[in-house]
């Protein structure tokens, strides 16, 4: 059997791989585990605890080899394998999305957009149609979808996923004002509430003002 991660270190991941690109990036061969606590303003014992989970990769007195961790936590989080992404709703956010091209370089592959507004439909972003909501199910059934990004409204975000879960996705990336039910565990979601980060961010600031 696997060993259980905690979400908190799954969590981290994703940074470490940021910053190690960025360190490619800069010709950055190896790096000790005491400088990239440096950079990500965490312990240098917090880093190699998350990557011990893993295997560890690095090696006493030498530290990491930079492309080869970076290569490792992107086969951890998944990103030598292609996903297949359709995003619910054309609108403002669902739009941003599938115009951000770095999606692609890991992996993530934006194969169509769905709505229900007439003046949408029919148009591209980035040579990515918008298709008729109503061809959702005919769509589903004859493409390999695995992410459902939601970027609705509450109401039609809680149908649209029911509809996809009958259909047999699995995976969801949403963006909409409620969470997606999720009782059986059956489902892997990722709640995405932009209004909760700005919360967070506004109790930041009064904080740092009342300091």
């Amino acid at each position: 059997m696997d060993k259980e991660i905690s979400q908190a270190v799954i969590r981290r991941m994703p940074r470490y791989y940021r910053y190690l690109g960025d360190l490619i990036d800069k010709g950055v061969e190896r790096i000790s585990s005491y400088d990239l606590s440096v950079m990500m303003h965490v312990t240098a014992s917090q880093i190699r605890q998350d990557l011990n989970n893993f295997g560890g990769f690095g090696q006493q007195g030498y530290g990491y080899n930079v492309k080869y961790l970076y290569e490792e936590i992107g086969k951890i989080l998944g990103l030598n394998i292609v996903h297949n992404i359709i995003i619910i709703g054309a609108g403002n956010v669902g739009q941003a999305i599938a115009n951000y091209v770095n999606f692609e370089r890991v992996g993530f592959n934006i194969i169509a957009l769905f709505d229900v507004n007439p003046d949408l439909i029919g148009k591209s972003i980035r040579g990515i149609e918008i298709h008729d909501y109503n061809e959702l199910e005919e769509f589903v059934k004859n493409n390999k979808v695995d992410i459902a990004a939601l970027t609705l409204p509450k109401n039609a975000a809680v149908e649209s996923s029911s509809k996809l879960i009958e259909l047999g996705v699995k995976a969801f990336w949403n963006f909409a004002n409620v969470d997606i039910e999720n009782e059986d565990n059956s489902l892997i979601v990722e709640n995405v509430h932009l209004s909760e980060s700005l919360m967070r961010l506004s109790y930041n600031i009064i904080r740092q003002d009342k300091a």
